[in-house]
Formats: structure tokens, C-alpha cells, sequence
């Protein structure tokens, strides 16, 4: 099956893993997305949360992954799973999910930087899967707006009206209460 021909059927995981590691694909409901490089302020900004991330949870059972790194939300089995997504970062806590792969399940948190090409799929389509695979805190960085959004997942799944932080605001965590993060460190 050719990646560049219109599907006639939904794109499974397991295809997936007869394509080439380059150029990287995520996949939507069964539809394949090519990924463009990311900018040099998207790379900043991720590597700034991820760092600081990183330090803060250095010693506990979470792990933190930048992209490239395979999410399968459904956890289902390869050629059933129709949901691959490779978020800019994404904080996992149960070793379970974790893989040789990637991470087969819901991460705890996830942080999307917007970029010209991803920014539509990143507020609508990702962040229903995301919302529907229970992706407990979904944070999403304006990089030319220097603005975050933070969607937390509410006791019915759904997310609630987010938490808006500007440039000069301290970023707190939902899921680590005691990670904050000033706004300015990140833009930098």
C-alpha cells in the first residue's frame, strides 16, 4: 500500500511499521499525517518544558518523552490501532504503557507547541483523541503569542474551560501540583 495513494481503507498501526523511520507520519482515525521539522522557537520552547520537566520528575516512575515518540491511544493491538500520534512531549507514569515502541495508552500529560502546519489538528482533531483517550492534562504553547492553554480532564472526560497563562505568568501543573514553570523561562 502506497502512503501517497488515497486510502480505500483505514491506516492501522501495523502498517505504520512497514513505512520508512523518515519522513514521520501520525495517524488520525486511520488517516496518515505527514509531520514537517519543526522551527527552531518550536524546538526551544520543547526542549525548555521538557528540561524542566525532566529535572522536576527525576527520581519518580514518570518518564518524559520528546518527538519523535510513537503514542498508540487506543491500546489496542497493532493492526486495530488507528490512533498513532507523536506529540511534542508527553509525560508517562504507569510503566505498563511503556514499550520498546512507545507508549501504548493514554500519557498523563501532554504539551503541543503549534506550528503553521499542525495547528488546526492540534486544537481540534488531537485534542478530541485526546479528550476521548482520557489524557489526563493537555497543554497547548502559542509560540508567536507566547500564551498556554491548559485543558484538564473533568470527573465525566471531558475537558474543562482552559487555564490561559501569558507571557510574565507562572505555568502550574494540574497533574504535578508542585511543577511550576514562569512563562518568560519558557519563551526564552
Amino acid at each position: 500500500m502506497s502512503i501517497n495513494q488515497p486510502q480505500s481503507k483505514k491506516v492501522s498501526y501495523a502498517d505504520y511499521l512497514t513505512w520508512p523511520d523518515e519522513p514521520r507520519y501520525e495517524i488520525i482515525d486511520g488517516i496518515p499525517y505527514l509531520l514537517a521539522a519543526p522551527s527552531r522557537q518550536h524546538q526551544d520552547i520543547v526542549m525548555n518544558f521538557a528540561g524542566e520537566m525532566y529535572s522536576f520528575l527525576k527520581g519518580s516512575t514518570c518518564r518524559v518523552y520528546t518527538a519523535p515518540f510513537d503514542v498508540r491511544l487506543s491500546a489496542t493491538v497493532d493492526n486495530e490501532e488507528y490512533q498513532v500520534v507523536q506529540p511534542d512531549i508527553s509525560v508517562v507514569c504507569e510503566a505498563g504503557k511503556l514499550d520498546e515502541k512507545g507508549c501504548k495508552g493514554a500519557p498523563d500529560l501532554i504539551v503541543e507547541v503549534l506550528s503553521p502546519s499542525t495547528w488546526q489538528r492540534d486544537r481540534i482533531e488531537k485534542m478530541n483523541q485526546y479528550q476521548k483517550h482520557n489524557v489526563k492534562e493537555y497543554v497547548i504553547i502559542y509560540p508567536n503569542e507566547k500564551v498556554l492553554e491548559q485543558y484538564v480532564l473533568d470527573e465525566h472526560g471531558k475537558y474543562q474551560i482552559p487555564y490561559i497563562y501569558k507571557e510574565g505568568d507562572v505555568f502550574n501543573s494540574h497533574m504535578f501540583p508542585e511543577f511550576t514553570l514562569k512563562t518568560s523561562d519558557l519563551f526564552s
